[in-house]
């Protein structure tokens, strides 16, 4: 079992956390679930180190030469004895890791996803920025193509008899003469 931990523990060691946020492009929830992850992993990692520090046998011997009450340390050094420790399927963590893994992959990619498509529109302004003419050089028939909404709203206006838009003599004031 100590030969296939050896392998996870290097490898674990050898992961760039910042670069995989950096390099993958990673944003919001997703970079927040990496970093809680990661900080578990750590706070692990510090505790497994501090218990393999730990001495790992008890020497009765000393506390019988220290203690008076040598039926106490014979108790305990039977209960010691005679411990077995639980053993823990870990079958259902791995699986709540990997089911883990797989949501921050598909957030992941939902976020690239969102991150394209925004970037696309971006690009698209751009060009349309780059390509369009100054505001003096633009005709009526330009804007109406390119805003084929105020046609419609121009030709239901003038139908219902409204010759001014809403609020425009508010703004602008009266400039008929009578």
């Amino acid at each position: 079992m100590a030969t296939s931990a050896n392998p996870q523990r290097s490898a674990a060691l050898k992961i760039n956390w910042v670069q995989i946020a950096t390099s993958l492009g990673l944003k919001g929830q997703t970079v927040a679930s990496l970093q809680a992850f990661k900080k578990r992993n750590e706070d692990v990692r510090r505790k497994v180190a501090i218990l393999s520090e730990t001495p790992q046998e008890v020497d009765f011997n000393h506390y019988r030469a220290i203690l008076k009450n040598q039926a106490v340390v014979d108790e305990i050094e039977k209960a010691y004895t005679s411990f077995k420790p639980a053993t823990y399927d870990l079958n259902k963590q791995l699986k709540t890791i990997e089911a883990f893994e797989a949501e921050a992959v598909k957030n992941a990619e939902a976020t690239k996803g969102r991150v394209d498509v925004e970037l696309q529109e971006l690009e698209k302004t751009l060009k349309n920025i780059e390509e369009a003419r100054p505001f003096e050089d633009l005709t009526v028939d330009d804007i109406a193509r390119a805003r084929p909404d105020i046609d419609t709203r121009t030709a239901d206006m003038v139908s219902k008899g409204r010759w001014m838009p809403a609020g425009y003599k508010e703004k602008f004031g009266e400039l008929s003469v009578l």
